[in-house]
């Protein structure tokens, strides 16, 4: 079997079967190559141990206790993780610059005879190609960007859009945030702004040139993250979709989204404090007040005429110049059947093909 070179760089990262991120679980959940997986030769405590062994005793002593933990981790992972693949899997190894913890889990598995290489430079390298990338991939798409009020259901059309083959970016679905002030998820943490980043270029990346990309229209933040600048201006000169929804309609699909804040009402108030900066505090006694009698649709409906509408027109009308010019999207319910024919309408208007 011919063997690959032993260093690779970034640009050869689809040419392995798995990508092995060697390093602590703390430093894999700040950032990581999309799709890798952790398997540490040093865990957190066992680096940090490694590390004042070399900075208080003597880099002879690092090294002995290391090379200890180093072989017991790879033995773990082989039998665990490694076990069952064959002889022809390929796996790319990384950690942090490149030096000894992926070259000795990539010298086990090539003694084993697995056709294993390492990521030159390691992490550092592939952070610079995403910040270089992300620099470059943003101006080769044409964007389709989907605006319109909160609650008019804009991700469930790119959702849809996707069902269908059409070409889309889901920021807030790689963010995992919906975007606004009630916007975190149940039970889920945002990724840091390096994953968030990484996410983004791997999603990039693997869109083909020549067919419109749909987006929703975003602030310069979701939730906690930045979008990249580039990406950012790219979008705001796009062609633009509106979404036209009646009030009540948003009021209904609102209530049954985020159920999770009815069955948590005090984090629901703790929430909506973020916006007493922006209104009286009548208004926001009036809506913890609402709140406590679970009038949820009044609640809702108050919440979109006196914040969230006007908000979404200021922003949008300053920032999207396409808006003015935008092709409409008439939604008289939030349900399966006129999303099918809202993507069959937009399909047609922007020669998507959907075979």
């Amino acid at each position: 079997m011919k063997q690959q070179q032993h260093t690779v760089d970034a640009a050869a990262l689809d040419d392995f079967d798995e990508i092995v991120d060697v390093r602590s679980p703390a430093e894999f959940i700040v950032d990581h190559v999309p799709g890798a997986v952790n398997c540490p030769v040093l865990d957190d405590d066992e680096r940090a141990r490694v590390g004042t062994l070399y900075k208080q005793v003597s880099s002879f002593e690092a090294r002995k206790i290391g090379a200890a933990l180093v072989a017991k981790n790879i033995a773990r992972h082989i039998d665990l993780h490694f076990g069952l693949r064959n002889e022809r899997w390929k796996p790319l190894i990384y950690c942090w610059r490149g030096g000894k913890r992926s070259s000795s889990m990539a010298h086990v598995l090539r003694e084993i005879g697995w056709n294993a290489a390492t990521l030159a430079g390691g992490y550092q390298s592939f952070r610079r190609t995403v910040l270089s990338q992300l620099e470059q991939l943003p101006s080769r798409f044409e964007y389709r960007v989907v605006c319109g009020p909160t609650g008019s259901g804009k991700s469930r059309l790119l959702q849809a859009l996707a069902r269908h083959g059409a070409q889309v970016l889901d920021l807030e679905l790689l963010a995992e945030h919906r975007g606004s002030v009630l916007g975190d998820l149940p039970r889920i943490t945002q990724p840091s702004q390096k994953l968030f980043e990484s996410r983004l270029w791997h999603a990039l990346r693997r869109l083909r040139h020549g067919m419109p990309v749909f987006v929703e229209a975003e602030s310069s933040k979701i939730g906690n993250l930045r979008i990249p600048e580039r990406l950012l201006s790219h979008m705001r000169d796009a062609v633009c979709i509106r979404m036209e929804v009646p009030v009540a309609e948003r009021v209904r699909f609102l209530v049954a989204e985020y159920g999770h804040f009815l069955a948590e009402p005090g984090w629901l108030k703790v929430k909506l404090e973020r916006l007493a900066s922006l209104h009286s505090s009548a208004t926001v006694a009036r809506w913890h007040t609402l709140i406590d009698a679970g009038e949820w649709e009044p609640l809702v409906r108050d919440l979109l005429h006196v914040h969230y509408d006007p908000a979404y027109a200021r922003s949008m009308h300053t920032n999207y110049v396409g808006l003015a010019h935008a092709h409409a999207i008439d939604l008289a319910r939030l349900e399966e059947k006129e999303f099918t024919r809202a993507v069959s309408s937009l399909c047609k208007e922007h020669h998507v093909s959907t075979a």
